[in-house]
């Protein structure tokens, strides 16, 4: 699942809360496509990752043998999607870090043929 600003409805709150929170009015001026552009930048892994730790903090049954319905009030909803995105900033941080690390490893490698 992709973030869908189009279904967004973050958009929508209230005049009050929408002075407080400096982030909303910013997505609130994002064009749509470069919200949709960040959103498909995260990986498979990251994904996968995010889906493993909702499906732990939910509590997850095997789906052969039971059919699970989770039910919440819009708090604790809304918790768990925070969660869910603080864990998916960290992870997306941390591969940006891992990729950054490699490249600099790899450059490093080169440049000690180089000096040969």
């Amino acid at each position: 699942m992709v973030f869908n600003p189009e279904n967004a409805d973050f958009m929508s709150v209230n005049a009050e809360s929408t002075q407080a929170n400096q982030l909303l009015k910013y997505l609130q001026h994002q064009p749509p496509e470069v919200l949709t552009r960040v959103a498909q930048s995260v990986s498979s892994e990251i994904k996968q990752i995010i889906s493993q730790n909702v499906q732990g903090l939910v509590g997850v049954l095997p789906s052969e043998g039971f059919n699970v319905q989770v039910t919440t009030d819009r708090e604790n909803l809304a918790g768990l999607l925070a969660s869910a995105m603080m864990t998916g900033y960290f992870l997306r941080q941390m591969e940006q870090r891992m990729e950054l690390e490699e490249s600099l490893a790899s450059s490093l490698s080169i440049g000690e043929f180089d000096q040969d």
